[in-house]
């Protein structure tokens, strides 16, 4: 692909982890509406629970979460003393019946818990809600704060798919990020949790660091692979210091620009695919026996505000400062800030910050562009089934895109809208063209590669 071509599309858009994302969020939904659409909750409804920990021992630079350093364990004691009691409050409005099918300990860094602390979580979200047999429990985990009496803990906790941040292995880059964490560190920490009986391990690998060249890049991917992980993600480092301030520390003049951005993609991709891994997406990576490449083969793949999933669950509850829900009414996420969402949870309040509340024709937008993102396409006679005339504007849309398409990104026939072959590589931006409200506001985004 030319490089004009490559820098044409590459401008910034969502990653689409929400429909609309998080910036058109707006203060018009409250703790009123969002204990309304809980109490809608009941009898057969499927739960995800997400638990935020947004403490670190160390603040890595290139972080894109709602994190903040602490070295005392104190802040973070109190803080989940107010998790436990928001558990407690949402719990009372959820009718008899539902059923938690998944729960994701995520931060910051959720290994930061003592596991006394995370035992009592446990204890109190098995208390507080009914669980599947099977429910999918994943941690994220920080090599770096990880015992084996922790390890215990998380497998006590019911932990059943690890979730381990790699970045980059290079020791140059690592110090350019902040982010220390060798191999040897990671690697004996992954054969600890499957010696624990942990079964799923999947590993995060970033490209677009700073110094970060293709040798360094494939280096990295090579390791990775050593450690034959269930699932990998490929994710592009998101440079966005207007939102997170603390990446003015990363040398900018030391970024690969764009081109480089897209090569190492591709070759990173290629050498994940020619080692067995299925494709999933734009950016993961699953082996063939894995959950996630089952349900990309079968069209049950979705997304949510962790990136892609297998989750189906009828409502994704949020607990903790910044933490993301979402119903069948709409989204809502938490007070940012810890302490005022611990002033909140004190005052016997729910945290709502805000969110979204769903018309029926964003329903239709947002099933339209998570086809895309999950399978790169979606199927025309389905979307006008599912929503009768709102389909109408969207074919509008379809017909305008393959009109405007003259690199050959998208295919459009009697059946199906899609990406091709070269098209899914920009996915984010061909989904982006059926998102009526990208480009209002002030929202600022990453590159699309």
């Amino acid at each position: 692909m030319d490089h004009a071509t490559i820098e044409r599309h590459a401008a910034p858009v969502p990653r689409y982890t929400s429909y609309p994302t998080a910036p058109h969020f707006t203060r018009n939904v409250d703790n009123a509406t969002y204990t309304s659409w809980i109490k809608a909750l009941g009898q057969g409804d499927r739960l995800s629970l997400y638990v935020h920990i947004p403490f670190c021992d160390r603040l890595c630079w290139f972080c894109g979460c709602n994190t903040k350093q602490t070295l005392k364990y104190a802040p973070v004691k109190s803080y989940m003393k107010r998790v436990h009691k928001e558990i407690e409050m949402i719990a009372a409005k959820v009718k008899p019946g539902a059923l938690v099918t998944a729960v994701h300990l995520g931060g910051g860094s959720p290994t930061l818990l003592e596991p006394d602390d995370l035992a009592l979580l446990g204890k109190n979200l098995r208390a507080a809600f009914e669980f599947a047999d099977d429910a999918e429990i994943s941690i994220e985990i920080d090599p770096s704060d990880v015992t084996p009496a922790k390890i215990d803990g998380m497998v006590a906790f019911g932990m059943t798919r690890a979730s381990i941040g790699v970045q980059d292995f290079s020791e140059k880059v690592q110090e350019a990020i902040n982010r220390p964490q060798s191999f040897e560190i990671t690697r004996d920490v992954v054969f600890a949790l499957r010696d624990a009986g942990i079964k799923s391990v999947n590993l995060d690998v970033l490209y677009g660091l700073p110094f970060q060249t293709t040798e360094r890049l494939m280096e990295t991917v090579d390791k990775t692979l050593s450690l034959r992980p269930d699932r990998i993600a490929l994710f592009g480092y998101a440079h966005v210091p207007w939102m997170k301030t603390h990446q003015k520390l990363i040398d900018e003049a030391a970024l690969p620009d764009t081109i480089e951005r897209f090569e190492h993609a591709v070759m990173a991709g290629d050498r994940l695919a020619a080692a067995g891994y299925d494709r999933i997406g734009f950016d993961h990576f699953a082996l063939p026996s894995d959950s996630m490449a089952k349900a990309a083969a079968d069209g049950t793949l979705r997304r949510n505000f962790q990136g892609y999933t297998v989750d189906n669950s009828d409502a994704l509850i949020g607990f903790g400062g910044s933490a993301i829900g979402q119903t069948k009414n709409g989204y809502v996420q938490n007070i940012v800030a810890t302490g005022q969402y611990q002033a909140a949870i004190d005052n016997g309040e729910l945290a709502i910050a805000k969110g979204f509340e769903l018309a029926e024709v964003d329903r239709a937008r947002g099933w339209v562009i998570e086809k895309l993102m999950c399978d790169f396409q979606f199927d025309k006679g389905e979307l006008v089934a599912k929503f009768g005339d709102l389909a109408g504007p969207i074919l509008d849309d379809v017909g305008y895109i393959a009109a405007a398409d003259v690199d050959g990104f998208v295919i459009n026939d009697e059946r199906v809208f899609g990406a091709s072959e070269q098209g899914k590589l920009f996915v984010r931006g061909i989904a982006a063209q059926f998102d009526t409200y990208f480009g209002q506001g002030s929202a600022r985004h990453s590159k699309a590669v």
